[in-house]
């Protein structure tokens, strides 16, 4: 028979901290710690489930509704620069775009630290109401009002898709652990999918009786409708850390990591060139002598193929791995910008089109797991998605206004095809200098 102070065999098979009256302490003792963890019904993450799948589709809305809504702009691109905003140079025209593409990014610096604190139900609603605000407000603008548009559209419509932008993808983590990056692959393709309907609905209407106001005031409600069903869908299910991470010693941290840096420099050159398909491939089409009905469908063609790259890659990266999957993305999305240089009949568009839009769809999909490949500590995750994704960011702030600049009132369309294909690739190369300091460092760590 055994003493009473005789210890006690946990099922790990290793013995609580004694005190010194021969009694069980559960204040010390990482064997401790970690038992305990084992058991915490938190770390159970239920990988499924009404609750975890319905969270799931309410942030594949919300990535319809934002990222989806942000990169759709090609068809206002086209609008404004031969209806609308004809007193305006393109470039000036694509600053609007570009400025909504960054804020949705960048904004997560400071969405992804309220996320952290527990503030992700204010963040997707006021996201949400922010945004119907702003594309309802967009309505009222007047044609050749510029500043109307850029506060609305621009500004406005920016900051709300980046209030929702990483909440909606980090809330994903609260339910998934072993599924995550799949998961996440799927949910970003709702943005893939926004990038079809939207100009799909925005084109006729635009070209229909409606005319822009209404055809405005259609797509807001259609975007407030599928908010408010993503925010009684989505549910948090862990409480937030005892501490937030400090960004500023994150950042420090990260700058010594030149894997990360590496990665982060081929981001912003990647982007400074990824986009200008997305924002010109439907003026570049009419432009060239192809029907307007079929022009109107580039875009849906370019993001359909968009979805399908975003969907499968998650599946083609447990063969490839994410790096490499990304670098093979990268150098074929910055080949086939360059090849928007011969883009002149409706089979070069289809062509483009479907590849691009492929190719796209997996840098996308892969872009957040890259992150995460190369974040030792997952408490810093946030944190470095968003530093990433603001400095990744600066790139496609800047990268459509000097296409549209380069491009010029006379449409001499391989000037921007040509600075933004040799951007992209300078970027993609940027992320094979990443890979390869990735894979000394493991060599190193095994000797």
């Amino acid at each position: 028979m055994t003493s009473e102070f005789e210890p006690r065999v946990l099922p790990t098979e290793h013995a609580l901290p004694m005190d010194k009256d021969g009694s069980e302490t559960l204040e010390e003792g990482p064997i401790v710690k970690e038992y305990l963890t084992s058991e915490s019904p938190q770390d159970e993450f239920p990988e499924g489930g009404m609750v975890a799948w319905a969270t799931v589709f309410g942030s594949f809305l919300v990535q319809i509704c934002g990222l989806g809504y942000s990169v759709s702009f090609g068809v206002y691109q086209e609008f404004y620069t031969q209806n609308y905003l004809t007193n305006q140079t393109s470039s000036a025209v694509s600053w609007i775009g570009s400025l909504n593409t960054f804020l949705v990014t960048a904004v997560g610096l400071v969405s992804g630290a309220l996320y952290d604190q527990g503030y992700f139900y204010h963040l997707v609603i006021g996201g949400s109401v922010l945004q119907s605000f702003s594309l309802f407000m967009l309505s009222l603008a007047k044609p050749g009002q510029y500043y109307q548009i850029f506060l609305a559209q621009g500004l406005g419509s920016g900051i709300a898709a980046g209030l929702m932008f990483v909440p909606s993808m980090a809330v994903i983590s609260h339910h998934f652990r072993r599924k995550s990056t799949l998961v996440m692959t799927f949910v970003l393709a709702g943005g893939a999918l926004g990038c079809a309907i939207h100009p799909i609905m925005l084109n006729y209407l635009f070209n229909g009786p409606l005319g822009f106001a209404n055809a405005v005031r259609a797509s807001a409600g259609l975007v407030s409708g599928l908010l408010l069903i993503a925010c009684l869908c989505m549910r948090t299910r862990l409480p937030p850390p005892p501490t937030t991470v400090n960004y500023t010693a994150v950042a420090k941290k990260s700058l010594t990591e030149i894997p990360f840096v590496l990665m982060t420099a081929g981001g912003f050159l990647f982007q400074v060139g990824f986009y200008y398909p997305f924002f010109f491939f439907q003026l570049d089409s009419i432009q060239h002598g192809l029907s307007t009905t079929f022009s109107f469908y580039s875009l849906v063609i370019l993001n359909m193929a968009n979805l399908v790259g975003r969907v499968t890659s998650g599946y083609i990266a447990a063969f490839t791995g994410v790096p490499n999957l990304t670098i093979v993305a990268t150098i074929a999305s910055g080949i086939l910008i360059l090849g928007m240089i011969g883009l002149k009949s409706l089979a070069s568009v289809v062509v483009l089109g479907v590849i691009y839009g492929y190719f796209s769809g997996v840098y996308i999909a892969m872009y957040v797991p890259l992150v995460a490949t190369l974040t030792s500590d997952m408490s810093e995750l946030g944190a470095r998605m968003g530093i990433c994704f603001c400095i990744c960011g600066f790139g496609a702030l800047i990268g459509a206004p000097i296409s549209g600049a380069l491009l010029g009132s006379n449409y001499t369309w391989w000037k921007p095809a040509l600075f933004s294909g040799i951007t992209s690739l300078a970027g993609s190369m940027m992320y094979f200098a990443m890979r390869v300091m990735v894979s000394r460092g493991k060599r190193s760590a095994q000797l």
